[in-house]
Protein backbone atom coordinates (compact mmCIF):
# COMPACT_ATOMS: atom_id res chain seq x y z
CA UNK A 1 0.00 0.00 0.00
CA UNK A 2 1.32 3.29 -0.94
CA UNK A 3 2.45 6.09 1.91
CA UNK A 4 -0.71 8.58 0.35
CA UNK A 5 -3.50 5.42 1.08
CA UNK A 6 -1.49 4.70 4.48
CA UNK A 7 -2.36 8.24 5.80
CA UNK A 8 -5.54 8.79 3.87
CA UNK A 9 -7.20 5.66 5.74
CA UNK A 10 -5.49 6.88 9.00
CA UNK A 11 -6.52 10.35 8.71
CA UNK A 12 -10.53 8.45 8.24
CA UNK A 13 -9.85 6.45 11.07
CA UNK A 14 -8.66 9.48 13.03
CA UNK A 15 -12.37 11.74 12.28
CA UNK A 16 -13.83 8.89 12.62
CA UNK A 17 -13.12 8.70 16.23
CA UNK A 18 -12.28 12.26 16.96
CA UNK A 19 -15.86 13.33 15.15
CA UNK A 20 -17.97 10.58 14.32
CA UNK A 21 -17.62 11.38 10.79
CA UNK A 22 -17.38 8.62 8.14
CA UNK A 23 -14.90 9.88 5.49
CA UNK A 24 -14.00 7.75 2.66
CA UNK A 25 -10.15 7.38 2.42
CA UNK A 26 -10.58 7.82 -1.63
CA UNK A 27 -11.87 11.38 -1.16
CA UNK A 28 -8.82 12.25 1.42
CA UNK A 29 -5.93 13.25 -0.66
CA UNK A 30 -2.49 14.25 1.05
CA UNK A 31 -0.63 16.81 -1.08
CA UNK A 32 3.38 16.71 -0.81
CA UNK A 33 4.19 19.03 1.84
CA UNK A 34 5.08 22.86 0.10
CA UNK A 35 9.00 23.43 0.28
CA UNK A 36 8.85 26.30 2.95
CA UNK A 37 7.18 24.26 5.72
CA UNK A 38 8.51 21.43 7.42
CA UNK A 39 6.80 18.05 6.60
CA UNK A 40 6.33 15.27 3.81
CA UNK A 41 2.76 14.85 2.99
CA UNK A 42 -0.16 17.59 3.79
CA UNK A 43 -3.79 17.23 5.04
CA UNK A 44 -6.57 19.80 4.23
CA UNK A 45 -8.20 20.28 7.44
CA UNK A 46 -11.23 22.39 6.56
CA UNK A 47 -13.77 19.43 5.41
CA UNK A 48 -13.89 18.17 9.47
CA UNK A 49 -14.31 22.10 10.48
CA UNK A 50 -18.00 22.21 11.11
CA UNK A 51 -18.52 18.54 12.68
CA UNK A 52 -15.61 19.31 14.94
CA UNK A 53 -17.32 22.59 16.25
CA UNK A 54 -13.31 23.74 16.50
CA UNK A 55 -11.31 26.52 14.57
CA UNK A 56 -9.19 24.88 11.73
CA UNK A 57 -5.94 24.96 14.03
CA UNK A 58 -7.48 23.31 16.60
CA UNK A 59 -8.97 20.36 14.60
CA UNK A 60 -5.19 20.24 12.38
CA UNK A 61 -3.88 19.67 16.02
CA UNK A 62 -6.10 16.77 17.32
CA UNK A 63 -5.69 14.79 14.10
CA UNK A 64 -1.76 14.91 14.43
CA UNK A 65 -2.27 13.82 17.96
CA UNK A 66 -4.00 11.13 17.28
CA UNK A 67 -1.80 10.36 14.07
CA UNK A 68 1.20 10.27 16.34
CA UNK A 69 -0.23 8.00 18.71
CA UNK A 70 -2.11 5.63 16.66
CA UNK A 71 -0.38 5.69 13.17
CA UNK A 72 3.44 4.39 13.18
CA UNK A 73 4.04 5.94 9.92
CA UNK A 74 3.57 9.41 11.28
CA UNK A 75 6.81 10.82 13.11
CA UNK A 76 5.38 14.87 14.16
CA UNK A 77 3.71 17.03 12.36
CA UNK A 78 2.59 20.99 12.25
CA UNK A 79 -0.24 23.10 12.03
CA UNK A 80 -0.28 25.74 9.79
CA UNK A 81 -4.12 27.33 9.49
CA UNK A 82 -6.49 24.68 7.94
CA UNK A 83 -3.82 22.49 6.76
CA UNK A 84 -2.06 19.33 8.43
CA UNK A 85 1.69 19.15 7.81
CA UNK A 86 3.22 15.11 8.26
CA UNK A 87 6.41 14.13 8.98
CA UNK A 88 7.02 10.74 7.93
CA UNK A 89 8.95 8.43 10.41
CA UNK A 90 12.46 8.24 8.37
CA UNK A 91 12.54 4.11 8.77
CA UNK A 92 9.13 3.82 7.23
CA UNK A 93 10.47 5.07 4.16
CA UNK A 94 12.60 2.33 3.40
CA UNK A 95 9.51 0.02 3.42
CA UNK A 96 7.63 2.09 0.75
CA UNK A 97 10.79 1.96 -1.18
CA UNK A 98 10.97 -2.12 -0.82
CA UNK A 99 7.21 -2.13 -1.66
CA UNK A 100 8.27 -0.06 -4.74
CA UNK A 101 11.23 -2.41 -5.24
CA UNK A 102 8.80 -5.87 -4.69
CA UNK A 103 5.94 -4.11 -7.31
CA UNK A 104 7.24 -4.85 -10.96
CA UNK A 105 3.84 -3.00 -12.56
CA UNK A 106 4.45 -0.28 -10.04
CA UNK A 107 2.59 2.73 -10.98
CA UNK A 108 0.05 0.56 -13.09
CA UNK A 109 -3.79 -0.72 -12.24
CA UNK A 110 -4.28 -4.13 -13.82
CA UNK A 111 -6.74 -5.05 -16.70
CA UNK A 112 -8.85 -7.54 -16.90
CA UNK A 113 -11.86 -8.95 -18.94
CA UNK A 114 -14.07 -6.75 -16.57
CA UNK A 115 -12.56 -3.62 -17.03
CA UNK A 116 -13.94 -0.81 -19.28
CA UNK A 117 -13.47 -1.20 -23.01
CA UNK A 118 -12.17 2.63 -24.21
CA UNK A 119 -11.45 3.48 -27.67
CA UNK A 120 -9.39 6.17 -28.99
CA UNK A 121 -9.67 7.32 -32.23
CA UNK A 122 -6.36 9.31 -33.62
CA UNK A 123 -4.53 10.08 -36.73
CA UNK A 124 -7.15 10.36 -39.17
CA UNK A 125 -5.07 11.19 -42.67
CA UNK A 126 -6.31 12.08 -45.92
CA UNK A 127 -4.83 9.95 -48.65
CA UNK A 128 -3.64 12.74 -50.79
CA UNK A 129 -0.48 14.30 -48.78
CA UNK A 130 2.17 12.62 -46.60
CA UNK A 131 1.40 13.03 -42.50
CA UNK A 132 2.82 16.35 -41.45
CA UNK A 133 3.80 18.28 -38.26
CA UNK A 134 0.07 18.68 -36.87
CA UNK A 135 -0.40 14.58 -37.58
CA UNK A 136 2.53 14.12 -35.72
CA UNK A 137 1.10 15.54 -32.99
CA UNK A 138 -2.21 13.83 -32.89
CA UNK A 139 -0.63 10.14 -33.81
CA UNK A 140 1.82 10.69 -30.14
CA UNK A 141 -1.32 12.44 -28.24
CA UNK A 142 -3.76 9.39 -29.17
CA UNK A 143 -1.00 6.64 -28.69
CA UNK A 144 0.10 8.51 -25.62
CA UNK A 145 -3.82 8.55 -24.29
CA UNK A 146 -4.17 5.04 -24.87
CA UNK A 147 -1.29 4.23 -22.90
CA UNK A 148 -2.39 6.24 -19.78
CA UNK A 149 -5.95 4.50 -20.19
CA UNK A 150 -4.29 1.12 -20.48
CA UNK A 151 -2.20 1.59 -17.28
CA UNK A 152 -5.04 3.12 -15.45
CA UNK A 153 -6.62 -0.24 -15.74
CA UNK A 154 -9.04 -0.29 -18.87
CA UNK A 155 -8.88 -2.39 -22.22
CA UNK A 156 -7.97 -0.21 -24.87
CA UNK A 157 -8.92 -0.27 -28.87
CA UNK A 158 -6.57 2.03 -30.81
CA UNK A 159 -8.45 3.06 -34.24
CA UNK A 160 -7.47 5.25 -37.19
CA UNK A 161 -10.51 6.73 -39.53
CA UNK A 162 -8.47 7.01 -43.09
CA UNK A 163 -10.20 10.26 -45.00
CA UNK A 164 -10.06 8.12 -48.22
CA UNK A 165 -12.77 10.05 -50.19
CA UNK A 166 -13.71 13.33 -51.71
CA UNK A 167 -13.11 15.93 -53.78
CA UNK A 168 -9.56 16.63 -52.56
CA UNK A 169 -8.86 12.75 -52.92
CA UNK A 170 -9.68 13.44 -56.92
CA UNK A 171 -6.87 16.27 -57.40
CA UNK A 172 -4.04 14.36 -56.51
CA UNK A 173 -6.08 11.66 -58.53
CA UNK A 174 -6.49 13.68 -61.82
CA UNK A 175 -2.62 15.60 -61.30
CA UNK A 176 -1.47 12.41 -62.18
CA UNK A 177 -3.21 11.69 -64.65
CA UNK A 178 -2.91 14.77 -66.70
CA UNK A 179 1.15 15.36 -65.89
CA UNK A 180 2.24 12.17 -63.86
CA UNK A 181 3.44 10.66 -67.20
CA UNK A 182 2.40 6.98 -65.40
CA UNK A 183 4.90 7.77 -62.25
CA UNK A 184 5.23 5.26 -59.61
CA UNK A 185 6.65 5.30 -56.06
CA UNK A 186 9.57 2.68 -57.61
CA UNK A 187 10.02 5.00 -60.95
CA UNK A 188 10.71 8.17 -58.89
CA UNK A 189 12.35 6.60 -55.90
CA UNK A 190 10.13 8.19 -53.72
CA UNK A 191 7.44 6.89 -50.85
CA UNK A 192 4.28 6.87 -52.54
CA UNK A 193 2.40 9.08 -49.50
CA UNK A 194 4.98 12.01 -51.36
CA UNK A 195 4.41 11.07 -54.74
CA UNK A 196 0.50 11.71 -54.36
CA UNK A 197 1.49 14.65 -51.92
CA UNK A 198 3.50 15.80 -54.75
CA UNK A 199 0.56 15.82 -57.09
CA UNK A 200 -1.94 17.59 -54.72
CA UNK A 201 0.24 20.18 -54.72
CA UNK A 202 0.77 20.13 -58.79
CA UNK A 203 -3.16 20.64 -58.83
CA UNK A 204 -3.22 23.52 -56.54
CA UNK A 205 -0.52 25.07 -58.67
CA UNK A 206 -2.38 24.64 -62.29
CA UNK A 207 -5.99 25.63 -60.47
CA UNK A 208 -4.28 28.86 -59.04
CA UNK A 209 -2.89 29.91 -63.02
CA UNK A 210 -5.92 28.86 -64.39
CA UNK A 211 -7.97 31.40 -61.88
CA UNK A 212 -5.49 33.95 -62.51
CA UNK A 213 -5.98 33.79 -65.95
CA UNK A 214 -10.15 33.60 -65.87
CA UNK A 215 -9.68 36.80 -63.60
CA UNK A 216 -7.35 38.82 -66.11
CA UNK A 217 -10.18 37.61 -68.54
CA UNK A 218 -12.24 39.87 -66.44
CA UNK A 219 -14.28 37.15 -64.27
CA UNK A 220 -14.21 37.82 -60.65
CA UNK A 221 -12.82 35.43 -58.44
CA UNK A 222 -15.70 33.69 -57.92
CA UNK A 223 -16.88 33.21 -61.34
CA UNK A 224 -13.30 32.26 -62.07
CA UNK A 225 -13.67 29.32 -59.66
CA UNK A 226 -16.90 27.99 -61.36
CA UNK A 227 -15.85 27.98 -64.53
CA UNK A 228 -12.48 26.22 -63.74
CA UNK A 229 -12.02 24.06 -66.43
CA UNK A 230 -9.66 21.78 -64.18
CA UNK A 231 -11.49 22.07 -60.85
CA UNK A 232 -14.56 20.53 -63.15
CA UNK A 233 -13.03 17.81 -63.83
CA UNK A 234 -12.52 16.86 -60.41
CA UNK A 235 -15.94 17.31 -59.85
CA UNK A 236 -16.89 14.94 -62.53
CA UNK A 237 -14.40 12.56 -61.48
CA UNK A 238 -15.72 12.84 -57.94
CA UNK A 239 -18.78 11.50 -58.98
CA UNK A 240 -17.39 9.04 -61.70
CA UNK A 241 -15.93 7.96 -58.34
CA UNK A 242 -19.54 7.86 -56.81
CA UNK A 243 -21.25 5.77 -59.17
CA UNK A 244 -18.76 3.20 -58.93
CA UNK A 245 -17.00 3.54 -62.47
CA UNK A 246 -14.25 0.88 -63.04
CA UNK A 247 -11.73 3.18 -64.92
CA UNK A 248 -11.67 5.69 -61.80
CA UNK A 249 -12.08 3.33 -58.84
CA UNK A 250 -8.93 0.78 -59.97
CA UNK A 251 -7.21 4.28 -60.05
CA UNK A 252 -8.10 5.13 -56.92
CA UNK A 253 -7.22 1.83 -55.09
CA UNK A 254 -3.64 1.88 -56.96
CA UNK A 255 -2.97 5.38 -55.79
CA UNK A 256 -4.41 4.80 -51.92
CA UNK A 257 -2.20 1.40 -51.71
CA UNK A 258 0.91 3.97 -52.76
CA UNK A 259 -0.29 5.73 -49.50
CA UNK A 260 -0.88 2.95 -47.37
CA UNK A 261 2.50 1.58 -47.84
CA UNK A 262 4.00 5.43 -46.93
CA UNK A 263 1.96 5.40 -44.04
CA UNK A 264 2.63 2.14 -42.97
CA UNK A 265 6.61 3.42 -42.77
CA UNK A 266 5.55 6.42 -41.00
CA UNK A 267 3.58 5.07 -38.49
CA UNK A 268 6.45 2.42 -37.66
CA UNK A 269 9.13 5.08 -37.18
CA UNK A 270 6.85 7.12 -35.42
CA UNK A 271 5.94 4.08 -32.98
CA UNK A 272 2.51 4.18 -33.17
CA UNK A 273 -0.21 1.58 -33.94
CA UNK A 274 -3.88 0.51 -34.70
CA UNK A 275 -5.79 -2.21 -33.71
CA UNK A 276 -8.66 -1.05 -36.25
CA UNK A 277 -8.32 0.87 -39.12
CA UNK A 278 -11.53 2.42 -40.57
CA UNK A 279 -12.07 3.55 -43.90
CA UNK A 280 -14.27 6.40 -45.09
CA UNK A 281 -15.33 4.89 -48.17
CA UNK A 282 -16.89 2.35 -46.30
CA UNK A 283 -18.47 4.07 -43.57
CA UNK A 284 -20.39 7.24 -45.35
CA UNK A 285 -23.00 4.78 -46.85
CA UNK A 286 -23.63 3.30 -43.38
CA UNK A 287 -24.20 6.95 -42.24
CA UNK A 288 -26.13 7.51 -44.91
CA UNK A 289 -28.59 4.55 -43.85
CA UNK A 290 -28.40 5.15 -40.08
CA UNK A 291 -29.72 8.82 -40.80
CA UNK A 292 -32.67 7.55 -43.03
CA UNK A 293 -33.51 4.97 -40.26
CA UNK A 294 -33.34 8.60 -37.47
CA UNK A 295 -35.75 10.07 -40.50
CA UNK A 296 -38.11 7.43 -40.48
CA UNK A 297 -38.66 7.15 -36.63
CA UNK A 298 -39.31 11.30 -36.86
CA UNK A 299 -35.83 12.31 -34.91
CA UNK A 300 -34.69 14.14 -38.19
CA UNK A 301 -36.43 16.10 -40.57
CA UNK A 302 -36.47 16.30 -44.54
CA UNK A 303 -36.70 19.84 -46.41
CA UNK A 304 -38.63 20.83 -49.59
CA UNK A 305 -35.53 20.70 -51.20
CA UNK A 306 -34.73 16.79 -50.10
CA UNK A 307 -32.13 17.46 -47.72
CA UNK A 308 -32.11 15.77 -44.70
CA UNK A 309 -31.60 18.17 -41.00
CA UNK A 310 -31.56 17.24 -37.19
CA UNK A 311 -33.15 20.11 -35.04
CA UNK A 312 -30.78 20.76 -32.03
CA UNK A 313 -32.22 23.68 -31.04
CA UNK A 314 -33.64 22.33 -28.11
CA UNK A 315 -30.08 22.04 -26.83
CA UNK A 316 -28.88 25.15 -27.69
CA UNK A 317 -27.52 24.38 -30.69
CA UNK A 318 -28.44 25.24 -34.55
CA UNK A 319 -30.42 23.40 -36.97
CA UNK A 320 -27.66 20.41 -38.54
CA UNK A 321 -27.54 18.74 -42.46
CA UNK A 322 -27.34 15.40 -42.50
CA UNK A 323 -27.79 14.84 -45.80
CA UNK A 324 -27.55 17.09 -49.34
CA UNK A 325 -30.61 17.84 -51.41
CA UNK A 326 -29.11 15.22 -53.85
CA UNK A 327 -28.66 12.73 -50.92
CA UNK A 328 -24.94 13.02 -50.49
CA UNK A 329 -23.05 12.56 -47.16
CA UNK A 330 -21.39 15.32 -45.43
CA UNK A 331 -18.84 14.95 -42.70
CA UNK A 332 -21.41 14.45 -39.88
CA UNK A 333 -22.99 11.66 -41.87
CA UNK A 334 -19.43 9.79 -42.07
CA UNK A 335 -18.68 9.92 -38.61
CA UNK A 336 -22.55 8.58 -37.56
CA UNK A 337 -21.75 5.80 -39.73
CA UNK A 338 -18.13 4.97 -38.84
CA UNK A 339 -19.92 5.34 -34.68
CA UNK A 340 -22.19 2.40 -36.00
CA UNK A 341 -19.91 -0.27 -37.74
CA UNK A 342 -17.22 0.21 -34.78
CA UNK A 343 -20.91 -0.34 -32.25
CA UNK A 344 -21.35 -3.20 -34.35
CA UNK A 345 -17.46 -4.93 -33.77
CA UNK A 346 -16.79 -3.92 -30.29
CA UNK A 347 -19.24 -3.17 -27.03
CA UNK A 348 -17.40 0.10 -25.92
CA UNK A 349 -18.23 1.69 -23.13
CA UNK A 350 -16.28 5.41 -23.49
CA UNK A 351 -15.32 6.55 -26.96
CA UNK A 352 -12.59 9.28 -27.41
CA UNK A 353 -11.85 11.28 -30.40
CA UNK A 354 -8.36 12.76 -30.67
CA UNK A 355 -9.02 15.36 -32.65
CA UNK A 356 -7.85 19.33 -32.92
CA UNK A 357 -9.78 22.37 -30.89
CA UNK A 358 -11.02 23.38 -34.28
CA UNK A 359 -13.49 20.67 -34.30
CA UNK A 360 -15.21 21.07 -31.35
CA UNK A 361 -18.74 22.11 -32.60
CA UNK A 362 -18.63 19.04 -34.75
CA UNK A 363 -18.35 16.66 -31.51
CA UNK A 364 -20.95 18.78 -29.64
CA UNK A 365 -23.31 17.50 -32.36
CA UNK A 366 -22.11 14.57 -32.99
CA UNK A 367 -22.25 13.68 -29.54
CA UNK A 368 -26.18 14.63 -29.32
CA UNK A 369 -26.91 13.33 -32.52
CA UNK A 370 -25.56 9.58 -31.13
CA UNK A 371 -27.52 9.62 -28.11
CA UNK A 372 -30.75 10.29 -29.91
CA UNK A 373 -29.75 7.50 -32.36
CA UNK A 374 -29.26 5.27 -29.59
CA UNK A 375 -25.60 4.34 -28.85
CA UNK A 376 -25.44 4.27 -25.33
CA UNK A 377 -21.90 6.21 -25.27
CA UNK A 378 -23.23 8.85 -27.32
CA UNK A 379 -24.18 11.62 -24.73
CA UNK A 380 -21.00 10.59 -22.98
CA UNK A 381 -18.04 10.97 -25.95
CA UNK A 382 -14.98 12.25 -25.20
CA UNK A 383 -13.60 15.11 -27.81
CA UNK A 384 -9.91 14.94 -26.78
CA UNK A 385 -9.26 18.36 -28.04
CA UNK A 386 -6.01 19.51 -28.54
CA UNK A 387 -4.76 22.54 -29.60
CA UNK A 388 -2.47 23.41 -33.09
CA UNK A 389 1.49 23.14 -33.30
CA UNK A 390 2.98 25.91 -35.57
CA UNK A 391 7.03 26.47 -36.24
CA UNK A 392 8.33 29.58 -35.45
CA UNK A 393 7.98 30.16 -38.93
CA UNK A 394 4.51 30.22 -38.50
CA UNK A 395 1.39 28.28 -40.27
CA UNK A 396 1.76 25.32 -42.66
CA UNK A 397 -0.51 24.72 -45.90
CA UNK A 398 -0.10 21.45 -47.30
CA UNK A 399 -1.82 22.89 -50.72
CA UNK A 400 1.06 25.09 -50.88
CA UNK A 401 3.40 22.45 -50.04
CA UNK A 402 4.56 24.67 -47.01
CA UNK A 403 3.92 21.96 -44.35
CA UNK A 404 6.68 19.91 -42.07
CA UNK A 405 6.52 16.22 -43.70
CA UNK A 406 6.94 13.79 -40.62
CA UNK A 407 9.18 11.86 -42.31
CA UNK A 408 11.43 15.25 -43.45
CA UNK A 409 11.01 16.01 -39.32
CA UNK A 410 12.05 12.90 -38.14
CA UNK A 411 14.84 12.53 -40.32
CA UNK A 412 16.50 16.34 -39.44
CA UNK A 413 15.91 15.08 -35.39
CA UNK A 414 17.75 12.28 -35.83
CA UNK A 415 20.60 13.78 -37.44
CA UNK A 416 20.58 17.46 -34.99
CA UNK A 417 20.91 14.51 -32.23
CA UNK A 418 23.46 12.56 -33.90
CA UNK A 419 25.39 15.94 -34.10
CA UNK A 420 24.99 17.37 -30.61
CA UNK A 421 25.69 14.08 -28.84
CA UNK A 422 28.79 13.87 -30.76
CA UNK A 423 29.75 17.71 -29.72
CA UNK A 424 29.07 16.57 -26.51
CA UNK A 425 31.04 13.17 -26.53
CA UNK A 426 27.96 11.51 -25.75
CA UNK A 427 28.95 8.44 -28.18
CA UNK A 428 32.48 8.15 -27.53
CA UNK A 429 33.34 4.69 -27.21
CA UNK A 430 29.81 3.67 -29.06
CA UNK A 431 30.35 1.12 -32.40
CA UNK A 432 28.67 2.25 -35.47
CA UNK A 433 25.53 -0.04 -34.33
CA UNK A 434 25.15 1.55 -30.90
CA UNK A 435 25.42 5.56 -32.68
CA UNK A 436 22.63 4.39 -35.11
CA UNK A 437 20.37 3.24 -32.25
CA UNK A 438 20.93 6.04 -30.16
CA UNK A 439 20.70 8.90 -32.36
CA UNK A 440 17.29 7.34 -33.60
CA UNK A 441 15.69 7.06 -30.19
CA UNK A 442 17.55 10.24 -28.95
CA UNK A 443 15.65 12.22 -32.02
CA UNK A 444 12.62 11.03 -32.01
CA UNK A 445 12.28 11.23 -27.69
CA UNK A 446 13.38 14.73 -28.52
CA UNK A 447 10.79 15.06 -30.74
CA UNK A 448 7.85 13.21 -28.62
CA UNK A 449 8.64 14.72 -25.41
CA UNK A 450 9.01 18.30 -26.35
CA UNK A 451 5.31 17.87 -28.05
CA UNK A 452 3.75 15.73 -25.25
CA UNK A 453 5.47 17.88 -22.07
CA UNK A 454 2.70 21.11 -23.26
CA UNK A 455 -0.71 20.94 -21.95
CA UNK A 456 -2.65 19.31 -25.19
CA UNK A 457 -5.43 21.94 -24.99
CA UNK A 458 -2.99 24.62 -25.94
CA UNK A 459 -1.68 25.87 -29.04
CA UNK A 460 2.16 25.29 -29.02
CA UNK A 461 5.13 26.25 -31.46
CA UNK A 462 7.76 23.19 -32.10
CA UNK A 463 11.40 24.68 -32.46
CA UNK A 464 13.50 21.31 -33.26
CA UNK A 465 16.35 23.40 -31.89
CA UNK A 466 15.20 23.66 -28.32
CA UNK A 467 13.80 20.36 -28.15
CA UNK A 468 17.52 18.78 -28.49
CA UNK A 469 19.18 19.71 -25.24
CA UNK A 470 20.99 17.88 -22.78
CA UNK A 471 20.05 19.79 -20.03
CA UNK A 472 16.34 21.33 -19.19
CA UNK A 473 13.03 19.99 -19.31
CA UNK A 474 14.00 17.80 -22.49
CA UNK A 475 13.34 13.86 -23.64
CA UNK A 476 17.29 14.14 -24.15
CA UNK A 477 18.15 14.86 -20.64
CA UNK A 478 15.63 12.41 -19.15
CA UNK A 479 17.23 9.65 -21.56
CA UNK A 480 20.64 10.62 -20.65
CA UNK A 481 19.77 10.78 -16.66
CA UNK A 482 18.45 7.07 -17.46
CA UNK A 483 21.48 5.76 -19.63
CA UNK A 484 23.43 7.20 -16.32
CA UNK A 485 22.05 5.37 -13.31
CA UNK A 486 22.12 2.18 -15.85
CA UNK A 487 25.91 2.68 -16.04
CA UNK A 488 25.90 2.44 -11.99
CA UNK A 489 24.00 -0.32 -11.91
CA UNK A 490 26.22 -2.16 -14.43
CA UNK A 491 29.38 -0.75 -12.28
CA UNK A 492 28.01 -2.34 -9.02
CA UNK A 493 27.00 -5.82 -10.67
CA UNK A 494 30.72 -5.60 -12.35
CA UNK A 495 32.07 -4.98 -8.19
CA UNK A 496 29.93 -7.78 -6.81
CA UNK A 497 27.68 -5.46 -4.72
CA UNK A 498 23.79 -6.40 -4.42
CA UNK A 499 20.83 -4.71 -3.37
CA UNK A 500 20.87 -6.37 0.36
CA UNK A 501 18.57 -5.56 3.02
CA UNK A 502 17.91 -2.45 4.18
CA UNK A 503 14.96 -2.13 6.32
CA UNK A 504 16.75 -0.34 9.48
CA UNK A 505 18.20 2.64 6.94
CA UNK A 506 16.80 6.22 8.45
CA UNK A 507 17.16 7.77 5.16
CA UNK A 508 18.42 11.04 4.72
CA UNK A 509 16.78 13.94 3.53
CA UNK A 510 17.93 13.92 -0.03
CA UNK A 511 16.80 9.84 -0.36
CA UNK A 512 13.52 10.98 1.42
CA UNK A 513 12.58 12.99 -1.19
CA UNK A 514 13.47 10.82 -4.22
CA UNK A 515 11.27 8.15 -2.51
CA UNK A 516 8.69 10.22 -1.89
CA UNK A 517 8.44 11.47 -5.53
CA UNK A 518 8.50 7.66 -6.64
CA UNK A 519 5.86 7.03 -4.08
CA UNK A 520 3.73 10.33 -6.55
CA UNK A 521 4.06 7.90 -9.27
CA UNK A 522 0.96 5.94 -9.58
CA UNK A 523 -1.31 8.91 -8.36
CA UNK A 524 0.02 10.56 -11.39
CA UNK A 525 -0.64 8.13 -13.77
CA UNK A 526 -4.46 8.13 -12.33
CA UNK A 527 -4.70 11.96 -12.70
CA UNK A 528 -3.38 11.47 -16.16
CA UNK A 529 -6.17 9.63 -16.80
CA UNK A 530 -8.37 10.74 -15.12
CA UNK A 531 -7.95 14.33 -17.11
CA UNK A 532 -6.62 13.01 -20.16
CA UNK A 533 -2.89 14.91 -20.09
CA UNK A 534 0.23 13.06 -21.31
CA UNK A 535 1.87 16.41 -20.23
CA UNK A 536 1.45 15.54 -16.48
CA UNK A 537 3.40 12.03 -17.17
CA UNK A 538 6.01 14.44 -18.97
CA UNK A 539 6.17 16.66 -16.59
CA UNK A 540 6.66 14.03 -13.96
CA UNK A 541 9.66 12.18 -15.57
CA UNK A 542 11.48 15.55 -15.90
CA UNK A 543 11.16 15.94 -12.01
CA UNK A 544 11.74 12.50 -10.96
CA UNK A 545 15.01 12.52 -13.15
CA UNK A 546 15.95 16.16 -11.69
CA UNK A 547 15.55 14.39 -8.41
CA UNK A 548 17.84 12.00 -8.97
CA UNK A 549 20.17 14.00 -10.30
CA UNK A 550 20.22 15.93 -7.17
CA UNK A 551 20.84 12.93 -4.98
CA UNK A 552 23.35 11.26 -7.37
CA UNK A 553 25.46 14.83 -6.25
CA UNK A 554 24.57 14.37 -2.64
CA UNK A 555 24.78 10.70 -2.14
CA UNK A 556 27.51 8.40 -2.55
CA UNK A 557 26.65 5.18 -4.09
CA UNK A 558 29.79 3.22 -5.16
CA UNK A 559 31.91 4.32 -2.63
CA UNK A 560 29.53 3.92 0.06
CA UNK A 561 31.04 1.45 2.84
CA UNK A 562 27.53 0.69 4.92
CA UNK A 563 26.11 -1.88 2.87
CA UNK A 564 22.62 -1.71 4.08
CA UNK A 565 22.87 2.79 2.69
CA UNK A 566 24.30 1.01 -0.11
CA UNK A 567 21.94 -1.06 -0.46
CA UNK A 568 19.35 1.44 -0.04
CA UNK A 569 21.10 3.78 -2.87
CA UNK A 570 21.51 1.04 -5.29
CA UNK A 571 17.20 -0.09 -4.81
CA UNK A 572 16.69 3.50 -5.34
CA UNK A 573 18.93 4.47 -8.36
CA UNK A 574 16.94 0.71 -9.52
CA UNK A 575 13.12 1.47 -8.78
CA UNK A 576 14.34 5.49 -10.21
CA UNK A 577 15.19 3.84 -13.40
CA UNK A 578 12.25 1.28 -13.80
CA UNK A 579 10.03 4.14 -13.48
CA UNK A 580 11.86 6.28 -15.76
CA UNK A 581 11.28 3.84 -18.54
CA UNK A 582 8.09 2.78 -17.19
CA UNK A 583 6.72 7.06 -17.76
CA UNK A 584 8.94 7.87 -20.83
CA UNK A 585 7.34 4.24 -21.58
CA UNK A 586 3.63 5.84 -21.23
CA UNK A 587 4.88 8.72 -23.79
CA UNK A 588 5.95 6.08 -26.43
CA UNK A 589 9.56 7.11 -25.70
CA UNK A 590 12.57 4.45 -25.57
CA UNK A 591 15.17 5.03 -22.95
CA UNK A 592 19.17 4.07 -24.23
CA UNK A 593 21.58 1.66 -21.78
CA UNK A 594 24.29 3.32 -22.68
CA UNK A 595 24.93 6.99 -24.09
Amino acid sequence: MSIDNIIAQAVARAVKQLYGVDADPATIQPQTTKKEFEGNLTIVVFPWVKAARKSPEAVGKEIGDWLVDNEPAVDRFNVIKGFLNIVIEPTFWASVLRHIQDTPDYGRTPVTDQSPLVMVEYSSPNTNKPLHLGHVRNNLLGYSLSEILKACGNRVIKTNIVNDRGIHICKSMLAWKKWGEGATPESRNQKGDHLIGDFYVLFDKHYKAELAQLMSDGATEEEAAAASPLMQEARAMLRAWENKDPEVRALWQRMNEWVYAGFDQTYKRMGVDFDKIYYESETYLEGKEKVLEGLEKGLMYRKDDGSVWADLTADGLDHKLLLRSDGTSVYMTQDIGTAKLRYADFPIDKMIYVVGNEQNYHFQVLSLLLDRLGFKWGKDLVHFSYGMVELPEGKMKSREGTVVDADDLMDEMVNTARTVSAELGKLDGCTPDEVATITEMVGLGALKYFLLKVDPRKNMTFNPKESIDFNGNTGPFIQYTYARIRSVLRKAADAGMTIGEYATVRPGEREIALIQRLADYPSVVAEAGRSYSPALIANYAYELVKEYNQFYHDCSILKEEDTAVRSLRLALSECTARTVASAMALLGISVPERM
